[in-house]
């Protein structure tokens, strides 16, 4: 109810810079007056890859880079947040303007460049909440000047696997150039034997994010490596650098396209990793996510978790709320008593 009673006024605000103000936001503001989650409901908590999420809707990477809000982040109601993308030096990103709203397509277009603080930083904010509860994942990828960016990953791997509740892999950013060549058969394989390596036998789970630009061989190939190398969890997708039709002025900006207008995208990516890896490994569900049903609709498709970020932007913090309150009205509808009964089940 507040978000949408000042949401006019943050978007006469440069995007980047209404970014800056939620982060302040979420660090000053008593969660209260940003949300009002429902209480815990046990039907809608999932274990995946021996992690224990309350709930199924978690914030996407992108958000929280530096680590500084992610307990803000669940009080607001969301089951589990993501810090990142870190890289191992700290780093600029691209020139601004690197944000867009799309108001007439609910989307976002960004060509960060994965502007972060750097290890070191968010090490140290990771490590002084180290006594808290609640499921804090890192996402994590490459520096853009890095000369071994395999090395990149196994630094960070080692850096943030004693504080981390998983280690995201991001090889799909389309705005670090070269990033999305890790996804490849042969280097997605070397890479993922150096991290889970980095990581030690008792390290967290490893989770792998892809790109929804993908054919068919390359969903094969990462179910299969995704398999072969025990994953936690495959996350799908992340933002498209194609351009369905648009309605905006900013349209033809160049960078990652996220919201609405890429659901159908990734739903279609998630059914297909679904059927390439026959439920042997839990997906997550990303892209284009606003609503209770959005969700649902991911879950039934085979999704054990979700995410959003680009809805956020439209619905202010008490989106995961929405979704939350949501929920169990579908499952009854629909004839389940849990979540975790439902997922991958259309």
């Amino acid at each position: 109810m507040v978000y949408s009673l000042i949401r006019p006024l943050i978007f006469r605000m440069d995007a980047e810079n209404a970014h800056g103000l939620a982060l302040d936001a979420l660090k000053t503001t008593p969660s209260s007056l940003l949300a009002s989650p429902p209480r815990p409901d046990p039907a809608l908590a999932m274990t995946v890859a021996g992690i224990d999420f309350p709930n199924p809707v978690g914030l996407a990477a992108g958000f929280d880079k530096n680590g500084e809000v992610p307990d803000a982040i669940l009080r607001c109601g969301f089951g589990y947040a993501e810090v990142g993308s870190v890289t191992p030096l700290p780093q600029q990103g691209n020139p601004r303007p690197r944000i867009f709203r799309l108001a007439e397509d609910r989307a976002v277009i960004n060509r960060l460049g994965f502007n972060n603080e750097g290890a070191e930083a968010v090490e140290r904010r990771m490590k002084a909440r180290a006594h808290r509860t609640g499921v804090v994942g890192v996402n994590f990828g490459a520096n853009k000047t890095s000369e071994d960016r395999v090395a990149d990953y196994i630094t960070m791997t080692r850096i943030m696997a004693p504080y981390a509740s998983y280690l995201a892999v991001n090889v799909s950013s389309p705005n670090t150039p070269g990033l999305r060549a890790l996804q490849d058969e042969a280097a997605l394989a070397g890479l993922l034997d150096a991290v889970i390596d980095a990581r030690g036998k008792d390290g967290p789970p490893v989770f792998l994010k892809v790109a929804p630009d993908l054919e068919p061989a390359d969903v094969d190939a990462i179910s299969r490596i995704a398999i072969d190398k025990k994953l936690g969890a495959l996350m799908v997708t992340n933002t498209t650098i194609t351009r369905p039709p648009l309605a905006s002025k900013h349209r033809d900006e160049s960078g990652g396209l996220s919201g609405a207008p890429i659901k159908a995208m990734s739903l279609r990516r998630l059914r297909e990793f679904r059927d390439a890896t026959g439920g042997a490994i839990p997906l997550i569900g990303i892209g284009g996510i606003t609503t209770a049903e959005d969700a649902w609709e991911r879950i039934r498709a085979g999704a054990s978790l979700i995410q959003l970020y680009s809805a956020m932007v439209y619905e202010g913090p008490g989106i995961a709320a929405k979704i939350l309150r949501g929920l169990p009205e579908l499952m009854a509808r629909d004839g389940f008593s849990s979540i975790a009964e439902a997922v991958g089940s259309e």
